[in-house]
């Protein structure tokens, strides 16, 4: 599966193995009315004693009891990190077998559903393991498995979950689920899982692109598209898409699970349209390049065409063209597609894509981690009612990973303190600067300020400065820049402002894609198919600008994270939140769960503007902002301009943009009027040239020539000259004309034109000889059959 919903408890330090393994068997069988005597257990092969509760405590046979290696039954978070053994609970689909020689990774006869992980160790760096201090439990049960168990299904895609799907996408296509062959169906669990996916996905704010999470939404989506055309899914009269109507099956079987999926039913079908849609372009471009592509591969070889694997993965990869279609319609054409080339090709993309993976060491924050554990008590944080922070201790003291007792003139290390009005970076705003002030004199310049050991602790990045050293007990005075933090705040209200004002302006389904709010600017990103008008963008400002100048105050208070839903405050997509929130009330406009700091009425924002707006990806537009004092620093920026622009052109700033269009004006008619000349240029420097075209037997007028230094206009002027005076030297036989053209920096100009004598006696089409010949000088283009122009980057090809 793609997406699938997992059940699950944990268990941090309070009960262990003995108690998980009870409950899960309890769960299963009691509760659930598993027949005991179907499951079986898996244990890791040294875990003695799993394999004793499992056959002393609970009752399950020893014959059912299975040891397995590390592959299958040992978890961790990674090459460092927590670890321990996992046990196992598989239903048995064929009990009369026996148990006798049972293997449980036969999957006709077994499935996986529980899964026990014992967290008891840590490993370091250097594969060393060492004993958790707190024991803890995870588990997880496939919701999907345990309904097939239930529900008697053969596979997890015929129970309730994904069938009705299924049977939509195969009533669309007029054929039955139960009576196809085996890849019919096969091509239905696509279209099943895959729309249960995207569905889910698209609600929570994940849209099709070509980047991160959103390129996985777009290559599910696309295999959904590809299947429903294979199979001949017909659209509903009326719509253009047919993609929408499986997914409002989705949407319907979400109601038990999700409701925000029905809330955000319009912008799924949009999104699932919208992309097939788009993909359907993708596809007939796909075809046509795949059209040249068997042209060339049957000049190469008539008698054994094949398309060469390099060629089949530039389809898939490039334009999103799927193997097995251009493996289809390569075999129409009879032509044969090297398949283990394609398959050379992907594999080479898929190692790069893993050389670019990067190994995360836990044990690098394993050290804070400890120093935590062993402080008992995390760093208080005062920052929400004050900068500066009387009488703290230092706590803790890393230099370069190693604790410290103490950092002397010019070091650079962390200094963790009890308590501190400083803000450490999350909820997209930076960790604030300041300094820790000694009693002896020295100063800690605060450069960031990081949470660390799962928020228990404050960090604080510092050099040291003076001639006295800083010690682990020392008390200190903790003072944040006041001005760094008033404009740092002011950035992040302006951001929450932001984000009404575009839900008010563009709609509600505008969803957060990720911010950056420092002391200079505001970032923020979100989802939207299209980006705002240039009239939007004015509205949105306006609107900001009012509630600035309305002097709200804001509220900010703690409470359960289901009393903050329930008051419809908005959170971010991805972030994790605990049981209980902080909520930034600015009444009447925005309500958004948020730990940053905020002003404390909407008047200290003091202005807004937004300074740019793009798309990063599709799907994701950003805007990028100022406030307060940032506004009045870009006024006086864009004023000096304005400024030098007026002097430069000698008119009032009122006149520049007049004077601007009206330069503009010069320079296109003096642009036309250079380019006529280039044209007659070229024209007369290439009557030289019609001497050198070659008679063919029937008469036909061809001429292959180079002519450098000339702009693809001029080319296409001279080509044009010069086919018209060979045409008529060879009158119904016809002509052909292939000009080339290097420049000083190597690019390559080139142009074709056949009339129609030459394209019927010989069936030469322009745009396929010239494909040809970019393609050997590095570029690419085309045309129609009497016409081509292409491009290159390698003038010495020509030559060849």
């Amino acid at each position: 599966h793609t997406f699938f919903e997992m059940l699950g408890n944990f268990s941090f330090g309070d009960y262990f193995k003995k108690e998980a393994i009870q409950y899960a068997w309890e769960l299963a069988t009691k509760e659930y009315g598993l027949d005991e005597t179907r499951i079986f257990v898996s244990v890791f092969r040294e875990d003695d004693e799993a394999f004793a509760i499992w056959r002393d405590v609970v009752g399950v046979p020893e014959e059912r009891i299975k040891r397995m290696d590390e592959a299958d039954n040992f978890w961790a978070a990674g090459p460092t990190g927590p670890c321990g053994p996992c046990s196992e609970l598989y239903w048995d689909f064929h009990p009369e077998r026996g148990a006798e020689g049972a293997d449980l990774e036969d999957d006709s006869r077994f499935i996986e559903f529980y899964n026990l992980v014992f967290m008891e160790m840590n490993r370091d760096a250097n594969g060393k393991t060492a004993p958790l201090k707190n024991k803890n439990i995870d588990t997880g049960m496939g919701l999907e498995r345990m309904a097939q168990i239930l529900q008697g299904k053969p596979n997890n895609y015929e129970t309730d979950l994904i069938r009705p799907i299924i049977d939509k996408a195969a009533s669309m296509a007029n054929i039955s689920y139960d009576d196809a062959d085996e890849a019919t169906k096969l091509k239905l669990k696509v279209i099943g899982d895959h729309t249960r996916a995207v569905a889910y996905l698209i609600s929570d704010g994940v849209l099709p692109s070509n980047v991160g999470r959103g390129y996985i939404v777009r290559r599910l989506l696309r295999r959904v598209v590809r299947a429903g055309r294979l199979l001949g899914v017909k659209t509903p009269e009326g719509s253009e898409a047919f993609t929408p109507s499986i997914a409002e099956v989705a949407v319907g079987l979400s109601g038990g699970c999700d409701a925000e999926v029905a809330k955000r039913s319009r912008k799924i079908y949009d999104e699932f349209e919208r992309e097939e849609l788009r993909f359907a372009k993708t596809l007939g471009r796909g075809e046509e390049i795949l059209a040249d592509m068997i042209k060339a591969a049957k000049a190469k070889d008539p008698k054994a065409p094949k398309l060469s694997g390099d060629d089949a993965f530039t389809l898939y990869d490039t334009y999103g063209f799927p193997l097995d279609i251009t493996t289809d319609v390569a075999t129409e054409e009879g032509v044969a597609v090297d398949v283990e080339g394609f398959e050379v090709a992907l594999e080479v993309a898929r190692n790069l894509s893993r050389d670019a993976r990067v190994t995360v060491d836990v044990t690098a924050g394993d050290l804070l981690a400890t120093i935590a554990d062993e402080l008992a008590t995390p760093t208080k944080f005062t920052g929400y009612g004050s900068l500066v922070e009387q009488s703290v201790t230092v706590r803790a003291i890393v230099n370069d990973g190693v604790r410290v007792e103490s950092a002397v003139q010019g070091e650079t290390v962390e200094v963790v303190l009890d308590a501190t009005p400083f803000y450490a970076e999350g909820g997209g705003q930076v960790g604030d600067e300041g300094e820790i002030q000694l009693a002896n004199g020295s100063v800690l310049s605060v450069t960031d300020c990081r949470k660390a050991a799962g928020g228990r602790l404050f960090a604080h990045s510092c050099v040291v400065t003076g001639d006295a050293a800083v010690s682990v007990g020392d008390a200190v005075t903790a003072a944040v820049n006041a001005e760094s933090r008033r404009r740092a705040k002011a950035n992040h209200t302006a951001t929450h402002l932001l984000q009404s004002a575009l839900k008010l302006v563009i709609g509600e389904d505008v969803s957060q894609a990720g911010s950056l709010v420092n002391t200079e600017r505001l970032r923020f990103d979100f989802n939207a198919p299209a980006g705002p008008t240039a009239e939007q963008l004015v509205e949105i400002e306006s609107l900001v600008n009012g509630w600035i100048g309305d002097a709200t105050d804001l509220v900010a208070e703690e409470m359960p994270i289901a009393d903050a839903k329930e008051r419809g405050a908005t959170a971010m997509f991805g972030e994790k939140y605990g049981n209980v929130v902080r909520v930034v009330d600015v009444p009447g406009v925005s309500m958004e769960l948020c730990g940053g700091t905020h002003v404390g009425n909407t008047s200290e924002i003091g202005g807004f503007k937004i300074v740019s707006e793009a798309g990063i990806a599709a799907g994701v537009r950003r805007i990028e902002a100022v406030s307060g004092p940032g506004v009045v620093e870009l006024l006086n920026q864009r004023e000096g301009v304005v400024k030098e622009l007026a002097g430069s052109l000698r008119v009032p700033p009122e006149e520049i943009a007049g004077r601007v269009s009206s330069l503009m004006d010069d320079l296109r008619a003096a642009q036309k009027e250079a380019e006529a000349l280039r044209g007659e240029l070229a024209a007369a420097k290439s009557v030289a040239l019609a001497s050198d075209a070659v008679v063919t037997p029937n008469g036909s007028r061809v001429l292959v020539a180079r002519l450098d230094g000339v702009d693809p206009a001029a080319l296409k002027s001279a080509a044009e000259s010069l086919l018209e005076k060979l045409a008529g030297d060879a009158g119904d036989a016809g002509a052909a004309v292939v000009l080339g053209s290097g420049s000083a920096d190597g690019k390559v100009g080139l142009v074709a034109i056949f009339d129609d004598g030459v394209q019927k006696a010989g069936g030469l089409k322009a745009g396929a000889v010239l494909g040809a010949a970019a393609k050997a000088c590095g570029g690419g283009g085309g045309g129609k059959p009497g016409f081509a122009q292409a491009g290159g980057r390698d003038a010495t090809a020509l030559d060849g």
